[in-house]
């Protein structure tokens, strides 16, 4: 009987064991997959002229090979805008990394009647300039019952410098 009850709690206390790590880890690792607004370097806020040369696509005939953009970074709150006052498009975007000045943010928005486009930015921060990588995905979906036909993707090269806003050199 002695052996059977001490079976018993070393049964419980394994479970107990079990459980507690099964908890700390899941834990853990909601903690590690946010990225802080906080943890943003405000060098990234201001307005950025942008040049992009295509590097490599799937899709010659819908992506353009070079381009020379604008982009105006904002936060109010814990919100971050891309606004381009050039085309008029807007949109929030999501903080995906942050190491020092290394940055990956990404956004998806609607393109057309039957298309979303996502785009991500991956880019390092250096003075009042940043290079980096531009990776665009764009899906067309059937308008009759919504599957998807065609993915065209591209990546482009791009650097940035930056015309108005804090610099970073003032922090």
């Amino acid at each position: 009987m002695k052996n059977y009850l001490y079976n018993s709690s070393m049964k419980k206390i394994l479970v107990i064991f079990i459980f507690l790590l099964v908890c700390t880890t899941v834990q853990a690792e909601v903690l590690q997959a946010g990225v802080s607004i906080e943890d943003v370097p405000k060098t990234v806020f201001g307005t950025w002229r942008v040049n992009a040369k295509l590097d490599q696509t799937n899709s010659y005939q819908t992506f353009k090979p070079q381009s020379v953009d604008f982009w105006e970074l904002t936060r109010v709150g814990d919100k971050i805008t891309l606004n381009n006052p050039y085309s008029g498009a807007n949109a929030e975007i999501s903080i995906n990394a942050v190491e020092g000045n290394l940055i990956v943010f990404s956004k998806k928005l609607p393109y057309s009647n039957n298309k979303v486009l996502t785009d991500t930015v991956n880019i390092r921060i250096d003075g009042n300039h940043f290079s980096g990588v531009n990776s665009l995905k764009l899906e067309s979906f059937s308008l009759l019952d919504n599957h998807l036909m065609k993915t065209e993707t591209a990546q482009y090269l791009i650097v940035g410098e930056k015309i108005s806003g804090e610099s970073i050199l003032t922090e």
